[in-house]
């Protein structure tokens, strides 16, 4: 017969286990272990309460499936991160900054997807009906066939759907809903956990898609048991600086298209707007001849992007001098500041170090960071680089500069938008594009005595 203990797990990680402690065996944080309630414990022996299940049907690899079948939303951006459009029975969470236009964005993808001929239904646990109305009447969506619901009890929000059998359900947000099964509170681990498997469970066993709303915490993840991302098949991250008009979608884990694939929008007084070219918006009103600026050029999932890193060198009246960086990772700076004294003898000691990246892109590519030290020694040197210069390249902690992937698809990113240089790395796959000088550097100090003439 089973018997009921207590389960305590994570909030970081969600990793449970049956007894308390003040740091997780899993991930090593402290304070984060919680009670969920009941566990059930009963036979192990090769059944689940002395019951048999149903034999698998199994498949080898050579088994032929049909191609997804996908809807469009006519949003060509969130298509693109989505894979290619909507796959039915999919589970997909959304997560963001508050403010950052979440809400705005599922709205307006609700009403796209209800033209394309889904039946949407769009529930919200935040808001009333009435508020989420008015924000579609303000979007100028307010004639458009998705059906609203303001509820947090998850027994309502199932029971509704499977009477209404909807293909597209957008839940907002999942911190909010309760399962009245669960002896916690809203947004607690347990609570999201069970609500997540239940909408989930459904997604899979009824073929509609599920879009779930999640908020993040001030490291950035998203809320909640890191389970939940495991649970679900695609999970986006709604990014970009509140004072910037610049708003970027990436997939961080996509079952059905490249992860780390990128959709970029505006945020305007009539909402979201789709930014067809994003290497141009993100260039614009760029001063040619300013130091500490270097563009770099990236790629971000499938997609060739342009931006610039922006850096500023002043001395230093601090007994540590400062270092911040906004839109990269600090420890990557640190390090390229490392190499650069000690492989090409240039110092920052006693200056103070301040990097940027223009729009409020965020870039996590490796290849940026010859990018970076061009930006840095442009500012410390009082140098500007070549107005018609793009830079890219890994750098290594020995000195040396690594081949990086797609080359040939950076710099036709970059002859297209008036480029006529480009500085890069020796080595991996050649390529030529037509108007692109190409220069190839082997190490951080051939870099900088051929382009700032210092050594």
């Amino acid at each position: 017969m089973a018997k009921s203990t207590t389960s305590y797990s994570c909030s970081a990680c969600g990793n449970v286990t049956t007894k308390w402690s003040g740091r997780c065996e899993a991930c090593g944080e402290w304070n984060t272990i919680v009670e969920d309630g009941g566990l059930s414990v009963g036979p192990k022996k090769g059944s689940i309460g002395g019951m048999k299940g149903n034999a698998i049907k199994l498949t080898d690899l050579a088994s032929q499936e049909a191609p997804l079948p996908r809807t469009h939303s006519g949003i060509d951006e969130l298509d693109r991160v989505l894979g290619g459009g909507l796959v039915p029975a999919s589970a997909i969470l959304v997560g963001g900054d508050p403010g950052i236009g979440k809400s705005t964005l599922l709205l307006q993808a609700a009403a796209r997807f209800s033209e394309a001929g889904l039946k949407v239904l769009y529930i919200s646990g935040e808001e009333a009906s009435a508020q989420v109305r008015m924000r579609a009447q303000r979007l100028g969506l307010g004639s458009a066939n998705v059906q609203l619901g303001a509820d947090t009890n998850l027994r309502n929000i199932l029971t509704t759907m499977e009477t209404e059998k909807p293909d597209l359900v957008i839940i907002d947000s999942i911190q909010t809903m309760w399962a009245d099964t669960v002896e916690s509170a809203p947004g607690s681990v347990s609570q999201v956990r069970s609500a997540a498997h239940e909408l989930t469970t459904f997604a899979k066993r009824k073929g509609a898609s599920v879009i779930l709303v999640g908020h993040v915490t001030k490291e950035g993840q998203i809320a909640g048991p890191r389970v939940v991302e495991h649970m679900v098949d695609t999970v986006l991250y709604f990014e970009g600086e509140r004072g910037h008009q610049f708003r970027i979608l990436r997939a961080v884990k996509n079952r059905f298209g490249a992860s780390d694939e990128i959709g970029v929008f505006e945020m305007s007084g009539h909402g979201l707007e789709e930014v067809k070219n994003p290497s141009a918006l993100f260039l614009t009103d760029r001063e040619n001849t300013v130091t500490g600026a270097a563009v770099f050029a990236g790629i971000e999932g499938t997609r060739p992007v342009l931006v610039e890193f922006q850096a500023l060198v002043a001395p230093s009246h601090l007994s540590q001098p400062r270092r911040t960086v906004v839109g990269w990772d600090s420890g990557r700076l640190s390090m390229i500041l490392a190499v650069l004294e000690a492989r090409a003898g240039i110092a920052f000691s006693g200056l103070d170090v301040y990097l940027n990246v223009a729009g409020g892109m965020r870039v996590n590519e490796p290849a940026a960071d010859l990018a970076v030290a061009a930006a840095l020694l442009s500012a410390r040197e009082n140098t500007p680089l070549s107005e018609n210069c793009v830079v890219f390249g890994e750098l290594s902690l020995s000195g040396a500069l690594r081949a990086v992937a797609q080359t040939e698809n950076r710099l036709k990113e970059a002859q297209k938008l008036g480029f006529t240089r480009a500085i890069g790395p020796v080595g991996g796959k050649q390529a030529q594009v037509s108007g692109i000088d190409m220069a190839q550097m082997s190490d951080i100090a051939s870099f900088v005595v051929e382009t700032f003439g210092t050594t």
